[in-house]
């Protein structure tokens, strides 16, 4: 807990540290925009989940090494995931030049797909749209593909409501992702998922296109690489 704890502080000091070196083309000082400042919160989530997903791996190795057959050789790992992210791209070509969902590579080789609450979820619901299977359905055909991984669906709001709803809300976003990759025969021990609530925003909620950014689920993709023999 304690390291854990000490991560994500530092991850914050780095985001909050970088924010305030934003600068015009004449070199001076100005406020991030809010997709500059999601970048910036990407990051430091992806070291933080990093931390509590290798945490959760370190637990029960031995079970998921069993569930997934084997990780990844350490050598391979970058390629291993750099094809992933390549094959994501490919199958969510469209959505992507929606803007309904990103796939962005993060440090360590997690990879992280986002999707926003204007595609996958109607307002203040946490049933996946309808017109949002084919997607969640592409998605499950490349976690499947690559099944030396293990995955952290994480929901998250904006800071409309108490709380206390947008915790509940957060939840139940991520286990709704959780249940229609079950369903689409994602391996359950690869699978965790969690709820932040308001905790983390991408962006400022003082606009809304930054509320529109922090209704969010994100799926991290971390590789389970193979023990070491020596």
């Amino acid at each position: 807990m304690k390291r854990f704890k000490a991560i994500t502080t530092l991850s914050l000091i780095v985001v909050f540290g970088l924010s305030a070196c934003a600068t015009d083309e004449f070199g001076n000082r100005r406020p991030l925009t809010d997709a500059e400042k999601g970048a910036l919160y990407g990051a430091a989530a992806g070291a933080v989940v990093g931390g509590a997903a290798s945490k959760k791996k370190n637990r029960s190795r031995g079970v998921l090494l069993g569930a997934v057959g084997g990780g990844v050789a350490g050598g391979l790992v970058g390629n291993y995931m750099d094809n992933q992210k390549k094959d994501l791209e490919l199958a969510l070509g469209p959505e992507r030049n929606a803007g309904a969902i990103q796939v962005e590579k993060l440090q360590n080789n997690i990879l992280r797909v986002t999707m926003t609450e204007q595609s996958a979820f109607a307002v203040d619901s946490a049933e996946v749209k309808g017109t949002f299977y084919s997607t969640m359905d592409k998605i499950s055909t490349v976690l499947n593909r690559y099944g030396k991984t293990q995955l952290t669906i994480i929901g998250h709001t904006d800071n409309t409501g108490s709380p206390q709803h947008n915790q509940q809300l957060s939840e139940r976003r991520a286990q709704a992702v959780n249940g229609y990759f079950l369903q689409k025969n994602v391996n359950p021990q690869r699978m965790d998922a969690h709820g932040r609530g308001l905790s983390e925003p991408r962006a400022s909620n003082a606009t809304a296109e930054g509320r529109a950014m922090n209704r969010r689920v994100e799926i991290f993709i971390e590789p389970v690489v193979a023990e070491q023999k020596g």
